[in-house]
């Protein structure tokens, strides 16, 4: 008679401790993550608190293009705005062979068409994080903006990431191509909670939702803008204290397009001067040459040196727009004025020299006439 209590007995202790055990583990795996706004995410449970009524066909589809023009200046620092949409669709839905015994048919049809509409949220993405990167040398990602996260994007919906780029000022331009890998979750199934739950502690849990991570590799198109670059690249002739000297300046076009209706201007400042500081030079094709021709004035006190004289091309680019290159440097040097007589010198001189002579001649004539009236007397 004794022997049953004891069997009775030692299986209540082997349940508690089954049901002490499965407790512990949920509390460390599945009740940390429910999220404050929907309880039902992210629950784990076995089979025998859960049945599956439908499996849904479909993920969320991330795509992304730029906000603005994708097309860039050489040098340039850009905020660049990416929108990232989410287009997933549900393509089709299978019902299971799933039932719970301890409930009718009607009810149980109830239940299997609410986690039906709750399989529709297949297609949403959750802890999005992205992370923009360049194949190349010449596009810089600021590291400290690199990564971007949301917290979620229903199908259908976009949201704005925000990098900052830098464009290599010695880039080739063309077109290049930014990667935007971004991964996140999805629920990929979605199962209803038994009743059996309440004994695990769950309390009006309707839904545990099996969560996929998915990669994506987005690609960013951008181009970088093709225009012309200029560059000295010989300077003859030079400077003189007190005149005025033609200078030529040779200017080159290193880039790929041509440049149309070329200005070259020079900006002189004292001692140095011009009346004519722009010269227009025509079109320079890429690789091709032109020289303009300017005349600069020195003053007569201007410190013999080198003087470096600022430069600039105004062109019309292959859009149609005036634009105006870089400053630049044109060397030149500046030598000292010969030394000459002035005409008023030489005037002054031969004056000095006539009177010179005519004191002479005097001085002599007055001697020659002492000579003669002391002659006179002697004899």
């Amino acid at each position: 008679m004794k022997k049953p209590k004891k069997n009775r007995l030692q299986k209540i202790i082997n349940t508690f401790f089954v049901v002490t055990i499965l407790l512990s583990v949920l509390s460390l795996t599945a009740f940390p993550a429910l999220g404050e706004d929907d309880e039902t995410n992210f629950i784990a449970l076995d089979h025998g608190y859960t049945v599956d009524y439908y499996k849904s066909y479909g993920a969320p589809v991330m795509q992304a293009s730029i906000t603005g023009d994708p097309e860039f200046e050489r040098g340039e620092t850009a905020d660049l705005k990416i929108k990232i949409a989410n287009t997933g669709v549900i393509s089709g839905f299978q019902r299971l062979n799933a039932n719970q015994k301890r409930i009718n048919d009607s009810t149980e049809e109830t239940i299997a068409l609410a986690e039906l509409e709750e399989e529709k949220g297949a297609t949403t993405a959750k802890d999005i994080e992205a992370t923009l990167q360049s194949g190349t040398k010449y596009v810089e990602v600021e590291s400290t903006a690199s990564l971007q996260s949301i917290e979620d994007l229903e199908t259908g919906n976009t949201a704005t990431l925000s990098y900052i780029i830098k464009i290599d000022s010695d880039a080739p331009a063309g077109n290049y191509e930014l990667l935007l890998p971004v991964t996140y979750q999805y629920p990929a199934n979605v199962k209803t909670v038994t009743a059996d739950a309440i004994n695990l502690g769950l309390t009006d849990v309707e839904f545990a939702r099996e969560y996929k991570t998915k990669t994506e590799t987005l690609k960013i198109p951008i181009s970088i803008k093709s225009e012309p670059k200029f560059e000295v690249t010989n300077v003859s002739g030079s400077l003189v204290q007190g005149e005025t000297k033609v200078i030529e300046v040779t200017y080159k076009n290193t880039r790929e397009t041509v440049a149309k209706d070329v200005l070259a201007r020079i900006i002189v400042m004292s001692p140095l001067s011009t009346e004519k500081s722009i010269v227009r030079i025509g079109d320079i094709g890429p690789g091709k040459e032109k020289t303009a021709s300017f005349e600069i004035s020195a003053d007569q006190n201007a410190i013999v040196k080198k003087y470096g004289i600022n430069s600039e091309i105004k062109y019309v680019d292959k859009d149609g727009d005036t634009t105006l290159s870089e400053g630049m440097k044109v060397n030149v040097p500046l030598e000292a004025a010969e030394k000459k007589f002035s005409i008023t010198g030489i005037a002054i001189l031969l004056i000095i020299v006539i009177a010179l002579y005519q004191i002479i001649s005097v001085h002599r004539k007055r001697n020659q006439n002492d000579e003669n009236v002391s002659g006179d007397e002697n004899e």
